[in-house]
């Protein structure tokens, strides 16, 4: 768009804000209103854009404020939508069929995190899932493994998965062990980690056919779709969503508004 096309988008913008702000207040007060459009004098789009142009130019704040305001307000309507989908999946999200639980299985307070083995930020969270189960002994830990980076990703869940039926009093250990490795997760690397744990091949692949990870699978994404998962990681802590490895203290601090006043933010 050209510097006039803005210049008269913007103006467009305040002219509906002006007229909205005008019939507000004679609302209030009483105030006679014109019959019709056509009888209020439009002001010249030139001489209007003008003005608003130097205006903006002499305080470029303004624009400052109204992305900050945009991005404020389409973060509280993603909030809102995210928080009816989630009282509406509850079995799902805290009552898992298919999901490891770390930290304390009867914990008040349940922390369930998104993720993808071969995901670079995932593997840098780990840590902060370590300290918040570490630092709150009334928090339990829950694990939506979604693959969404290619094959490998599916693979090393399949496995996974597998584990975790065969031992899940050894899963808390091999996933800190195939999410730390620094190795991109396949079928061979989440076998391997399985081996170290004495879950040879044999016992994979026979609770691959037990325990197909399909039904696992379609829950998970079908889950995070509902809720407005667009990456991992996600988290979701009461009814509160956090997207992206957003740090130990960002968790504790929702952690903390749900154990004091029952919500992810307390007014």
């Amino acid at each position: 768009m050209s510097s006039k096309g803005m210049t008269l988008a913007v103006a467009a913008i305040f002219a509906t804000a002006i007229a909205s702000a005008a019939a507000t207040t004679a609302a209030i007060y009483g105030f006679a209103q014109p019959e019709s459009q056509e009888q209020v004098a439009a002001p010249a789009d030139d001489d209007f854009g003008t003005k608003v142009h130097d205006y903006l130019v002499e305080n470029p704040e303004v624009l400052l404020d109204v992305q900050v305001a945009l991005q404020r307000k389409q973060a509280e309507e993603q909030q809102k939508a995210a928080s009816a989908a989630l009282a509406e999946n509850q079995d799902k999200i805290y009552q898992p069929a298919y999901d490891a639980e770390l930290g304390n299985p009867d914990g008040a307070i349940t922390v369930v995190e998104f993720f993808d083995y071969n995901c670079g930020y995932c593997r840098r969270a780990l840590s902060d899932m370590d300290e918040i189960i570490a630092d709150n002994n009334d928090v339990r830990f829950i694990l939506k493994e979604i693959p969404v980076l290619g094959p490998e990703s599916e693979a090393a869940q399949r496995v996974s998965y597998a584990f975790f039926k065969v031992a899940p009093e050894k899963y808390a250990d091999f996933h800190r062990a195939l999410m730390g490795s620094g190795n991109r997760a396949t079928d061979q690397t989440a076998r391997a980690v399985a081996a170290a744990f004495g879950v040879d091949n044999a016992a994979i692949d026979q609770a691959m056919e037990e325990y197909p990870a399909e039904e696992a699978l379609a829950e998970h994404f079908a889950l995070a779709q509902a809720v407005g998962v667009t990456g991992t990681p996600a988290y979701i802590v009461g009814d509160t969503m956090l997207h992206g490895a957003v740090g130990v203290d960002r968790i504790q601090q929702v952690i903390d508004n749900v154990r004091d006043c029952g919500s992810g933010t307390c007014t």
